[in-house]
């Protein structure tokens, strides 16, 4: 049996979000235990030159929207990038859940040849669908998560590589 598009995405998607959730939540629960402010994790970032958690996360959220939307031939919706809180991030999270839910398998599937655009660094980039998915979107949304997961873990939260995960 293949695995379509639409398994290939979205399911993963969905899955990881539920997880990044699950790792903002002990982060919330960890600043409180610890009475630290919730906004030192939410301003954190790993290096100087790079991007703080809550950014990280708008850019994971980004990517999963993204690659959606364009995978179903729909337009991508904006999302204003504001969120200083954690309750704001999970908001974000769960509003980019919401819409990933709306896609349809019909709509993703058989979009491997589909041409997708995607601005890249100020210029118009076009894929198939199915390299967009694979090559850029994924790993993409994958660094994002992957980043958010290190920043907490960096600054004492206790999160482990099954909240990453997810039960499986």
């Amino acid at each position: 049996m293949s695995l379509s598009m639409y398994q290939a995405s979205v399911p993963v998607f969905l899955r990881m979000l539920g997880n990044l959730s699950t790792i903002l939540d002990k982060a919330a629960k960890h600043a409180e235990a610890k009475k630290i402010d919730p906004s030192v994790f939410v301003t954190a970032r790993l290096a100087p030159d790079m991007f703080a958690l809550a950014r990280q996360v708008q850019i994971a959220t980004d990517a999963a929207k993204g690659c959606a939307a364009r995978l179903a031939g729909v337009e991508v919706p904006s999302y204003a990038d504001t969120e200083a809180s954690i309750p704001e991030l999970q908001a974000r999270i769960a509003k980019t859940v919401d819409f990933i839910k709306s896609i349809k398998p019909a709509q993703i599937d058989g979009s491997e040849d589909r041409t997708v655009t995607v601005k890249m660094r100020g210029k118009d980039v076009s894929f198939k669908g199915q390299p967009y998915m694979l090559n850029v979107a994924m790993p993409n949304f994958y660094f994002h998560v992957t980043t958010t997961y290190d920043i907490l873990r960096h600054n004492g939260v206790e999160v482990g590589k099954t909240d990453y995960l997810g039960s499986l």
